[in-house]
């Protein structure tokens, strides 16, 4: 494993799982931009219908938990979360596959979406005056990255840009979670609730995901249950054989995995 210690502000290699994630919202963004040019009311329909608003969620829209995160605007928004996307699933890519990349970054965004749920389902219940909002953007994945790094590789440090100094990871995790605490006794407590939960998300998926990934992890299990499957068909096929032997004179002997038991003592002249 690489060493874990100070590090210079830069951008780690494009590959994999992070240049997927990059690029797709990436091009999400400007085919958006591209629909406001020709007609700001198709724009603004998209926006609706992609971006997460926990109340029509609840009342059927069950595809916005995952479109939401690909909606950005705002040129300057959208390119501090895309190279904060790339960096640090960029680093992450360097130590773990890029399936458990792209299930910690699916993962907190569905969480995202979750808490940003649970907040206007309480509000409603307490009767308070919880305004809905549109969640979109991919922050909430971001953070629950950021989670894990701070929890997996705490001591790393990084260049606090764009001033020169260097932070732990760690404390950089909780710095940003203490500004979205902080947010929550603003106006934007939905979107810090949200972010919250996204890191909530990420931590949890740190607990029980399996370490190379859950496609990993199922791809493994069927083929133990496609190998169970063969077993027993050998097995079986060894008793028939035992069956059928035993009705020509003969005493074969299988095991518990259907292969056959030689026994040394056996007299080999009643075979010829």
């Amino acid at each position: 494993m690489r060493r874990l210690g100070s590090t210079p502000f830069s951008f780690p290699e494009f590959r994999g799982a992070t240049r997927r994630l990059v690029i797709v919202n990436l091009v999400a963004y400007f085919v958006l931009a591209l629909v406001g040019l020709s007609s700001h009311d198709l724009q603004a329909y998209l926006l609706l219908h992609l971006g997460f608003i926990p109340s029509v969620f609840l009342h059927g829209w069950i595809w916005t938990p995952f479109t939401y995160s690909f909606i950005h605007q705002g040129i300057l928004a959208t390119l501090f979360e895309l190279l904060s996307l790339w960096f640090l699933a960029g680093f992450l890519e360097n130590f773990h596959s890029d399936a458990w990349v792209t299930g910690l970054y699916a993962i907190s965004v569905l969480g995202t979406a979750l808490a940003a749920v649970v907040l206007f389902v309480a509000g409603s219940l307490l009767a308070t005056d919880q305004a809905a909002g549109l969640l979109i953007g991919c922050f909430g994945g971001i953070f629950g990255m950021l989670v894990a790094i701070g929890i997996l590789y705490g001591d790393m440090e990084f260049m606090l840009f764009p001033l020169p100094i260097g932070i732990k990871a760690r404390y950089l995790a909780i710095i940003y979670g203490l500004i979205a605490i902080a947010m929550l006794f603003g106006e934007q407590r939905m979107y810090a609730f949200a972010q919250l939960g996204g890191a909530l998300a990420g931590w949890l998926y740190l607990r029980v995901a399996p370490r190379r990934g859950y496609s990993f992890a199922w791809s493994e299990r069927w083929y133990g249950v496609r190998n169970r499957y063969y077993r027993w068909k050998r097995r079986r096929a060894a008793r028939k054989f035992e069956v059928y032997m035993r009705s020509q004179g003969r005493t074969v002997k299988f095991d518990n995995q259907g292969r056959p038991i030689h026994d040394d003592t056996e007299d080999k002249s009643r075979w010829n």
